[in-house]
């Protein structure tokens, strides 16, 4: 060894160093120094970028395409958004008139349930065992109904109502072990109808002031008490 190192090839040619420089050349130099690398590499994507934008061209008749579409191609998103609200705002109205007619529907006049039919009666006359009385309607006349079959018939307050001879009556049924009554001519029964009038009054009359020849269900416990 005697003590030398070799540096490489040396580019002293002047010609070779505007060119580039390097082995290869193509480019402004680069050198890899703090100072001035970096500067040349952004200089060199710019330079690239500026080219790339100057190669893209406009597709030719775009701009005859855009300024022929029609008016209302243009506007129909905007008119979309605009019918939005008119759609929601019928919907809510619907679905609030559906609730109302409902509603209307379950409350109106007349919508309540029917009533049960009123259990069958059996019509029964009156009968009174005076004939002088069979064709008056005095108070000296007429013939008490009873509030109760099982208490005693004179009872001051054992009175439902009046009835006179001849009265029709619907019966609806009878008890058999009511309180015994005894009529004028001595005839005796344990029988009560559970009756009502024409005019609504309800109560109970002694077997003894009718002639029933009809057959009448008997009470049950609750028809028994009135």
């Amino acid at each position: 060894m005697n003590g030398t190192v070799g540096t490489g090839r040396r580019h002293d040619d002047p010609a070779a160093a505007a060119h580039g420089g390097g082995p290869g050349g193509g480019g402004p130099a680069r050198t890899g120094g703090p100072d001035g690398g970096g500067e040349d590499a952004v200089g060199l994507l710019r330079e690239r970028l500026r080219r790339a934008d100057e190669a893209i061209e406009t597709p030719p008749g775009l701009w005859a395409r855009v300024r022929e579409t029609p008016p209302e191609r243009r506007t129909a998103p905007l008119a979309l958004r605009r019918r939005r609200p008119y759609a929601t705002a019928f919907v809510v109205a619907a679905a609030v008139a559906a609730v109302t007619l409902g509603v209307w529907w379950a409350v109106r006049p007349g919508a309540a349930p029917p009533r049960p039919a009123a259990p069958p009666t059996v019509p029964v006359a009156v009968y009174n065992t005076e004939p002088v009385c069979r064709g008056s309607h005095t108070l000296e006349c007429a013939l008490r109904l009873a509030k109760d079959p099982y208490r005693r018939y004179a009872d001051r307050g054992n009175a439902a109502g009046r009835v006179w001879h001849g009265d029709v009556l619907a019966a609806r049924c009878v008890v058999t072990d009511g309180v015994m009554v005894r009529d004028e001519q001595g005839l005796t029964s344990t029988r009560w109808y559970r009756v009502s009038t024409a005019r609504g009054v309800a109560g109970w009359l002694p077997g003894v002031r009718t002639r029933n020849t009809r057959e009448v269900p008997v009470c049950t416990a609750r028809e028994s008490k009135l």
